[in-house]
């Protein structure tokens, strides 16, 4: 420990001391070689061995190896790469389907062989696995008088399922190396003996990956998330790495030889901050500047004089700064991340599907009404994929044609949309940079007709989906009425809802949410209480119209030929307002969307809960 200058006639202490790691967890950490890429050239296999990019608007999103030997770089212009390498392969990657199905496909194989659950993704092409009570129990059951010849368990029910490998050496790459005449001395250290069982069921799961679908990818093998995911960056392609931290001096000259910017969780803005500092001075241009945090490494930082978690964090404070960065970072500096492996889950947190427009923006109605219809489209598909499961039914039901039905696993709560806008032309410079970066998001709950299974098909209730929800979300977050210079829009839906699984009691007879959807507006008829101002009665007929059934009407509405809107003027006086949050006597229930009478809203859940 050391001091600071006198503050107030006292010395302020000031902890430079190296935080403490814990190295009880086995981490491994997955990163499927040039992903993009993989899945075209694994759906066509003519396209191995050819220079091959994948674009997203005018930059290649990756390339495979092949490209990256003529010189071409991710992230670099098709126009450049064009000129690098005259015959390298474009294709477009702006239809990340095909990427979400594999990732998904992959993440399944690696989850199904886990013990605890915690497989978690990181984007599409990575994955971390803890392992820690897998390699336990085989580090029980290692016979040292046969290591040559060990047999890896895994499943504690079968022991015969699992892989022969020799315990004598390590699988893969291991840092620092190890000389083999000191094997026998170090199998008594168990970090050892853990993370050489890690590196062989890293390896079989490699190699699985490989021989079952194709995909070829790097591993890191260490004592946390953010050792593993370094360790993995050493040997690329194909390849893996153990980070044996036997020592701790052998961990933080691991770290201390990485570029700031490549330490996981320490962002560019962070990497900027603390580079202007140890370097004294101030580092201009685009925030996402890959050489921002590039020029100074995590040793010079670590001895930069008087750096410490304290100091960090006066570094990093700003406005909007997250509370404790400093002490995150001065240990992601020595190496130390507490953080967990995220529990594996069949259904994602959200589902978002978002486009950018950099090189051109959007501006005129037509052009957000396409757009908006595509991006529902593609998130209607999304949910589908996601948080369905199809179930066999008795292939004498009226309502089946196959034999088979699909059923909602979760559904989401809330639908929420965001856009971001270029500067415009007469923007001055500090305007200009905050709002280049800064999204506008509005949320409401999820419409009931998205969750219809049955009666609509995806094109149809995204073409709904977009003109009456999403459109004048859209107005209310954009209120100009063309020249929006709009450079980004994101759909999202969140805040899932688990639904039971129908064939857990065994009788097949669970609950069917779509069918529940559809057939609510005639249970509720009854003790539904309208404003008779909203009411139109038909001469010919008892039957009562409501403005939502007749909205395709003339007169229940007005039509904005601007964007294809129909607004109801008798919903709300304020065209900005959220009907379904500003209204006090009622609230929207998050299933239906119905406004319910707050007195009635706990009978309404009722019904819910109890299905037909």
């Amino acid at each position: 420990m050391r001091t600071t200058a006198l503050t107030s006639g006292r010395a302020k202490p000031i902890v430079t001391r190296a935080p403490k790691r814990n190295d009880d967890r086995v981490i491994l950490h997955f990163d499927y070689d040039c992903f993009y890429a993989s899945v075209f050239e694994n759906a066509n296999p003519t396209l191995k061995g050819l220079p091959l990019g994948v674009k997203q608007k005018s930059i290649l999103a990756t390339c495979n190896y092949a490209a990256r030997a003529r010189g071409v770089k991710k992230l670099m212009l098709i126009s450049e790469a064009q000129k690098i390498c005259p015959d390298i392969v474009i294709i477009s990657g702006e239809d990340l389907t095909p990427f979400r199905d594999a990732s998904k496909k992959l993440w399944s194989v690696l989850r199904s062989h886990s013990w605890n659950g915690r497989v978690e993704r990181l984007g599409l092409d990575e994955v971390f696995l803890d392992v820690t009570d897998v390699i336990a129990y085989n580090a029980e059951l290692l016979n040292r008088n046969a290591l040559q010849d060990s047999f890896f368990q895994l499943s504690r029910q079968d022991p015969e399922k699992g892989f022969s490998f020799d315990a004598t050496r390590f699988f893969g790459c291991v840092h620092p190396s190890v000389e083999a005449k000191n094997v026998s001395i170090l199998l008594d250290e168990p970090l050892y003996v853990r993370l050489l069982l890690a590196s062989h069921l890293a390896g079989y799961l490699r190699h699985k990956l490989e021989e079952d679908f194709g995909y070829t990818s790097s591993g890191g093998i260490s004592t946390n998330k953010v050792l593993a995911k370094l360790a993995g960056s050493v040997n690329k392609p194909k390849n893996q790495t153990a980070l044996l931290g036997l020592r701790d001096a052998d961990i933080q000259n691991f770290v201390d030889g990485h570029k700031l910017r490549q330490i996981p969780g320490i962002g560019s803005r962070m990497a900027q901050l603390i580079q202007d500092y140890v370097l004294s001075e101030d580092t201009t241009g685009d925030s996402h500047d890959l050489e921002i945090g590039a020029k100074v490494t995590v040793q010079d930082v670590r001895q930069h004089p008087d750096m410490s978690a304290d100091l960090l964090e006066r570094i990093l404070d700003r406005p909007g700064a997250e509370r404790g960065s400093g002490d995150k970072v001065w240990n992601l500096l020595h190496g130390v991340d507490t953080s967990e492996v995220k529990e594996a889950s069949d259904v994602p947190t959200q589902i978002s599907i978002e486009n950018t427009y950099m090189s051109k923006p959007l501006n005129t109605p037509g052009e957000i009404t396409r757009e908006l219809h595509a991006l529902a489209t593609s998130l209607v598909r999304r949910m589908r994929i996601d948080l369905t499961a199809t179930d066999e039914i008795d292939p004498s039901d009226p309502a089946s044609q196959s034999g088979q039905q699909q059923r909602w696993i979760a559904y989401p709560k809330t639908l929420r949309l965001s856009t971001r806008c270029r500067p415009k032309p007469n923007s001055t410079p500090s305007n200009s940079t905050a709002e280049s970066f800064s999204r506008n998001s509005r949320s409401q709950p999820l419409p009931s007709f998205v969750l219809n299974l049955r009666d609509e098909s995806i094109e149809a209730i995204a073409e709904k989906l977009a003109s009456e929800v999403l459109l004048p979300i859209f107005r209310r977050l954009n209120p100009e009425r063309q020249g929006w210079n709009l450079a980004l829009i994101n759909i999202c839906v969140t805040n899932m809802v688990m639904v039971a699984d129908p064939n857990e009691n065994g009788n097949g007879g669970g609950r069917d949410i779509s069918r529940m959807f559809r057939t609510q507006k005639d249970k509720l008829r009854e003790w539904t209480v309208y404003d008779p101002t909203h009411i139109q009665e038909s001469p010919a007929s008892t039957h009562t119209v409501h403005p939502e059934e007749n909205a395709d009407k003339a007169e229940e509405g007005e039509w904005d030929e601007d964007v294809g809107v129909i607004e109801n003027p008798t919903v709300s006086s304020d065209p900005d307002a959220d009907t379904w949050e500003d209204e006090e006597e009622s609230q929207r229930c998050h299933l239906c969307g119905h406004a319910i009478p707050l007195f009635a809203m706990p009978a309404h859940e009722r019904f819910h809960s109890i299905g037909d």
